[in-house]
């Protein structure tokens, strides 16, 4: 089968990587040619997923995965079945932004064949795909949808660095604009997926959207419950993961753990997908409130242990969104970064995955833990393992530790003397 992906980001690539290696002709469209340019010499444009590094120069050279711009991509019309992974995500005033991803679609909808199938993989609100895309695709192709062509949506329910993995390992969701639509999807993804995987097909494209939405809100909302816990162990002496690590103990909880905030792609941005529109749904805004004030709440508990941070030095580590992985999409760095500006402390930030030129882009003063310097206050944003061992006389003058992730060694730290607090510890 000859298919096409359009968007060769950590999610499209791998999914690119993933069809050919089941024997299919894939061609990826991307607007950026030096991805385009990596991915043809035989390279991956990613680095952080070292299977997707390990198989691309052998498909590339095989001749069953090539890359192109949309200015080169008439060979798309060729393509049997079109999957669209461009991101759609929510500006600074937390409205949702379809450009990129409406441009795709009428590129694709210039250049598709009579007869193929377009499935939509980005998570998208109710009903995008059958009233928004749906009417474009018409439009710009002069084909009507679920006769000439066929539509469907189908989450993708991975996370960037196991996409491979993740694939293998969870049910995928399809539903389609037609019962032909869905059939013809589910057919897809059989034949593209690893034996084994269970492809679970559902009413219409609705329902599959709604479907990746429950999800990433349902961990919203539980870590908003976790953090809201974390608080109230807070004020009453109380180390909360040992009350979540006793209260899953029990099969039908489920607690996830709090910390100093929530980012990537995902979980801060899908909710709006669901409540924007909605002014009925009561918890969803409510769990996204609490989470964005993780970071002004860790500041207070900070003052409180060493009163203004007017002035003073303040180092972050890590600000990637998750720990080992290099991407800061929607970080909750950049919150905790606003409150302690807000509070007068010179802010530094260390990663191992950014350089320092990306950390003064974002506003941190970049910190090299080859010549330290003073810090007053450190705080773990992102549990990257490189700071597992790190030790508190790495970080001179340091006085407090304030773990965002509940991951470090309590110990180490107060041997030292440092000071030690967690998010409900």
């Amino acid at each position: 089968m000859k298919i096409a992906v359009i968007g060769l980001g950590h999610i499209g690539l791998p999914l690119a990587v993933q069809y050919a290696s089941r024997g299919h002709d894939v061609l990826g469209v991307d607007v950026a040619t030096s991805i385009v340019d990596t991915l043809n010499r035989g390279e991956s444009p990613h680095r952080d997923e070292q299977a997707l590094i390990d198989r691309v120069p052998g498909l590339v050279a095989e001749g069953r995965l090539r890359a192109t711009t949309w200015e080169d991509a008439e060979a798309v019309r060729e393509a049997e079945a079109i999957v669209v992974i461009v991101p759609v995500v929510v500006d600074a005033d937390r409205q949702i932004d379809f450009g990129p991803i409406d441009a795709a679609t009428r590129d694709i909808a210039r250049h598709v064949g009579r007869g193929a199938l377009v499935v939509y993989e980005t998570t998208l609100p109710v009903g995008t795909t059958r009233d928004r895309f749906g009417p474009m695709l018409a439009a710009g192709s002069g084909f009507e949808i679920d006769r000439d062509l066929f539509l469907a949506f189908s989450p993708e329910r991975v996370l960037v660095g196991r996409v491979l993995l993740d694939l293998q390992r969870y049910p995928k969701i399809v539903g389609g604009t037609s019962e032909e639509s869905t059939r013809r999807a589910v057919g897809l993804y059989r034949s593209v997926l690893d034996e084994g995987t269970d492809v679970w097909a559902v009413a219409n494209a609705e329902t599959a959207e709604m479907t990746k939405l429950a999800e990433t809100t349902y961990r919203d909302v539980n870590i908003a419950y976790a953090n809201e816990l974390a608080q109230y162990a807070a004020r009453h002496g109380i180390d909360v993961s040992e009350v979540i690590g006793a209260a899953n103990s029990q099969p039908y909880s489920h607690i996830h753990h709090p910390g100093v905030g929530v980012g990537g792609h995902c979980i801060p941005v899908y909710p709006h997908f669901l409540f924007n529109g909605d002014p009925e749904l009561r918890i969803p805004p409510l769990a996204r409130e609490i989470n964005e004030s993780m970071g002004a709440w860790t500041v207070d508990q900070i003052e409180d242990r060493t009163g203004s941070l007017d002035g003073q030095p303040v180092l972050v580590l890590g600000i990637a969104y998750r720990g080992d992985v290099r991407e800061d999409a929607f970080s909750s760095a950049f919150r905790l970064r606003d409150e302690l500006l807000a509070a007068g402390a010179l802010v530094y930030a260390h990663d191992p995955y950014f350089d320092a030129d990306h950390l003064r882009r974002l506003g941190f003063e970049p910190y090299d833990l080859s010549a330290p310097a003073v810090v007053k206050v450190a705080i773990l944003q992102a549990a990257h393992s490189v700071y597992d061992d790190l030790e508190p006389t790495a970080l001179p003058g340091l006085e407090l530790l304030v773990d965002g992730r509940n991951a470090l060694d309590r110990e180490r730290y107060e041997r030292a003397g440092v000071a030690y607090v967690g998010i409900g510890r």
